[in-house]
């Protein structure tokens, strides 16, 4: 199969549309602000998100959406992770999203329409343990009547402290389920975490919480055929977040070679430099390419896209890692502190780097793809 790996025309003009407004609505110095003022999440920015459409980029038309597509969404989130935006665009426009429509009953549906219009946010609960591992899940989903206790604990659940509703894996008799739940309902504790990047997350408890077979996304016992196109889609999403920020720091670090002066000469003519951001910069640019193949293949042949998508995912890792310690490293003694925005772009890289599977976990899924 043969796939365009060059933005299209119009992902050109979506790319040029987004970086236009998140550069003037929630550059690197309003994620600061949200920091200080022990805010993770701005109401008012996701509003206009909404209006402007980006909540409903996966959802179908009929629902309110614009359903422009994976490789779309993507596009959205490098240009969101440029200047490091917080909002709950992975949790809900693409992983809730993706869930939802597998599903397609008016049920599912109307929460897609909620969705586009930004009337709702979703936080995905599946980690339990230390690692990414959706067959490990031990929570117990017990039958109760005509439907189902749920008991147990999920951890690093991003946009957890703040969503409106949870998707939740837990274990059923013959295998796993997935919930759709209200993330107040009785039983329910959350408490929230701070992460290193200052982002929402969460540490959730069910405490015999009740739950319908309303409640439950699919079939029972075979959640990740609803589960497993969500995930690919967020691990691509936040595969191109991650990318988008390696192009940031990037971007930073060499607007600063060319301030700064040594000897009475600008840093960036010293040679050694250059040829480090040159190779920076070639890998951010490979990595795009992987990350336009992740969704080019969600968009065409989702169901052999986990490949792709494992590939982007272990890449951007990379990327991201090598960008933000090069960009401390080239800043020298100002880069290590909070009054420099790098600090921020190496904070958001580790915790994107353990979300939904970190380098080990996708590496060992290409690999395994490869025959090794």
């Amino acid at each position: 199969m043969s796939l365009s790996l060059v933005l299209a025309e119009e992902e050109i003009m979506l790319a040029d549309m987004a970086r236009g407004f998140l550069d003037d609505a929630a550059p690197v110095s309003h994620l600061r602000a949200l920091r200080d003022a022990g805010e993770t999440h701005d109401t008012a920015l996701w509003a206009e998100m909404a209006r402007m459409g980006w909540t409903g980029v996966l959802v179908p038309e009929a629902q309110g959406g614009s359903d422009m597509g994976y490789s779309a969404a993507n596009v959205l989130a490098q240009e969101m992770g440029k200047t490091l935006v917080v909002s709950p665009f992975l949790s809900t426009a693409v992983i809730a999203a993706t869930a939802l429509r597998q599903v397609g009953d008016d049920s599912a549906n109307a929460a897609l329409a909620r969705i586009a219009a930004g009337d709702v946010t979703y936080a995905l609960a599946v980690d339990e343990g230390a690692k990414f591992d959706p067959d490990a899940v031990e929570m117990a989903a017990e039958a109760d009547g005509n439907g189902f206790r749920l008991n147990g604990a999920k951890q690093f659940v991003v946009d957890g402290a703040l969503a409106d509703r949870l998707l939740v894996l837990a274990r059923t008799v013959d295998g796993l389920t997935l919930f759709d739940l209200d993330a107040n309902a009785a039983g329910i504790a959350r408490a929230q975490g701070h992460m290193i990047d200052s982002r929402d997350v969460a540490r959730i408890t069910f405490d015999n919480v009740e739950a319908t077979g309303a409640d439950v996304l699919g079939q029972v016992d075979c959640a990740m055929d609803v589960l497993r196109p969500a995930l690919q889609a967020g691990q691509a999403a936040l595969a191109a977040e991650m990318t988008g920020l390696a192009a940031g720091a990037f971007g930073m670090t060499v607007d600063y070679l060319k301030e700064r002066k040594q000897f009475g000469v600008e840093i960036g003519r010293f040679q050694a430099l250059q040829h480090r951001a040159a190779h920076l910069w070639c890998e951010v640019e490979v990595t795009s390419s992987a990350i336009l193949n992740a969704g080019r293949m969600l968009d065409t042949a989702p169901d052999e896209a986990d490949l792709a998508v494992s590939l982007a995912k272990a890449k951007a890792t990379q990327t991201a890692q090598l960008a933000v310690q090069e960009g401390v490293q080239m800043h020298g003694g100002i880069g290590m502190t909070d009054a420099y925005d790098m600090g921020f772009y190496m904070k958001r890289a580790r915790v994107g780097a353990e979300w939904l599977g970190d380098y080990s976990y996708h590496a060992e899924r290409v690999a395994r793809h490869r025959g090794f």
